[in-house]
């Protein structure tokens, strides 16, 4: 049982609410201003015992190709095109418009099995829309409201109706389908083995995400631009990487073989200053890429080479640091660069001078127009979540700590030596240390810096955060008097 549907209308009828509902989760913004949604977004849906691909579009406007609500469309067409079923989604509480039956016309030349829902259709208010729905000639509509979860089970009808082969169920399947249950928020891929590497690309608004993206893919499966701020959304693409291999037929060759990897690669919002947003929109959008940082495993800071190190790019390195996720910085456009090999050693030692809290980090020339460096950028996230996940035995950390204590002792404090007994890692993702002894709340910041390098050196953990947290045993004899 495995299907696709598409989710289309026109703007702010409640497309990506019901793709929320459907999902069970709030993977889409929504915003009662028209045309929130842009690109397509895919999400595994699940209707009762039903599981598909669900597609939330953005809404279905007219414009020139070359205009940013043509290329909009364009994406919707795509969806279309690549579903076997569509929901058509009006505003009951609007009833049908001129757009709607134009847009209906459209959808019935795509010649695919169609559902029309009148959304918003609770309480007196959508009950004419409701009604209104049949003018479309699309056959009976189904009345139901995706924010207050209400008429779901007619939907769950609906589509058994419209693909009877694919919603069938096979031999060895229960007979008895169970009660309807919409999607919930439990989510078991965090403990799947075979999931694919998490990537999220962010940067500054016109840092060409979007565009690198679609050359790795070989698609143009995200909405690109030269307007700023065009992506809003964090949109998730799944694809499967070979070095040098970014042909379709070639690819299924490698299936299952060591040399292929999965990715889930997320396109996210520009991040300006937080004092130059004023949008509320741009606000969700922001929100949405930092939820996308807080839940990739590598993060792939963008930068544009020909202005690169802008304070911006500094505070969003800074963020990801913070969140402790595995870090490669790329250096976008270098097809612009004149002297590359001057320009690379500069910016090299340049985020090493910038960005001391992820030392070595992995900086990588790529450019989204040309697709120089794609593999390059790839190959280096793949180590950076290595290096993420490594562990080092308790034994090697006190052989280094005894050497690097020799080397450099501990300050003394008020006369009396802090005394640094041994030290271990209880977990990684990203390497996290544990160091035990005696007053190590005095222990300075620098000599904390200077284990931190000494960590990074010896066990090789370039470019990934490190944590490392201060354990002291109790005083037995706090608080007691002398006699």
């Amino acid at each position: 049982m495995s299907f696709t549907v598409a989710i289309i209308g026109r703007p702010n009828v409640g497309k990506s609410t019901l793709f929320n509902r459907l999902v069970g989760k709030k993977l889409a913004l929504v915003d009662d201003q028209p045309g929130v949604t842009r690109d397509r977004r895919a999400g595994d849906a699940k209707l009762g015992d039903l599981h598909f691909t669900i597609i939330d579009t953005a809404g279905l406007e007219e414009g020139a190709a070359e205009t940013l609500s043509g290329r909009m469309r364009a994406q919707t067409e795509a969806a279309i095109d690549d579903a076997d079923a569509i929901f058509f989604v009006m505003d009951a509480r609007v009833g049908v418009t001129p757009e709607d039956r134009h847009f209906a016309a459209l959808a019935r030349r795509a010649g695919k099995p169609l559902i029309v829902i009148a959304n918003k259709a609770e309480g007196k208010a959508g009950e004419a829309g409701a009604y209104d729905a049949f003018a479309l000639g699309l056959g009976d509509p189904v009345a139901l409201s995706a924010e207050h979860g209400d008429g779901f089970a007619e939907l769950y009808g609906a589509l058994l109706a419209a693909l009877p082969e694919e919603t069938a169920l096979s031999e060895d399947e229960d007979d008895a389908r169970p009660a309807l249950v919409l999607a919930d928020d439990e989510d078991g891929s965090e403990l799947d083995p075979t999931k694919p590497l998490r990537i999220a690309i962010v940067g500054r608004p016109n840092a060409g995400k979007s565009t690198l993206i679609n050359r790795l893919l070989g698609e143009e499966r995200l909405l690109t631009g030269p307007e700023a701020g065009v992506t809003r959304d964090s949109i998730g693409v799944e694809h499967f990487w070979r070095k040098g291999e970014r042909d379709d037929a070639r690819r299924s060759a490698y299936a299952g073989t060591s040399v292929e990897r999965a990715l889930k690669v997320f396109d996210t919002a520009g991040l300006r200053k937080r004092a130059r947003v004023d949008d509320k929109l741009e606000k969700l959008a922001a929100a949405d890429a930092l939820r996308a940082v807080k839940f990739a495993e590598v993060v792939v800071v963008l930068l544009d080479a020909t202005i690169p190190f802008e304070k911006q790019d500094l505070t969003i390195t800074d963020l990801v640091a913070r969140e402790g996720r595995a870090l490669v910085i790329a250096l976008n456009k270098w097809d612009l660069i004149e002297d590359k090999s001057a320009k690379l050693i500069e910016l090299r030692e340049e985020a090493n001078r910038l960005l001391p809290q992820v030392r070595g980090a992995a900086v990588v020339p790529v450019s989204g127009a040309t697709g120089q460096g794609i593999d390059a950028l790839i190959e280096a996230a793949i180590k950076a979540h290595e290096i993420w996940n490594r562990r080092i035995s308790t034994a090697r950390l006190n052989r280094w700590l005894e050497g690097a204590i020799d080397q450099n002792p501990p300050p003394a404090v008020a006369g009396r030596r802090i005394k640094i007994r041994y030290m271990t890692q209880p977990k990684a993702r990203p390497p996290y240390f544990v160091i035990f002894g005696n007053q190590l709340d005095e222990l300075p910041e620098s000599y904390q810096r200077y284990l931190v390098n000494g960590l990074r050196q010896t066990f090789d953990l370039p470019g990934t955060p490190i944590r490392v947290t201060l354990k002291q045993g109790d005083n037995p004899y706090a608080g007691k008097k002398r006699r």
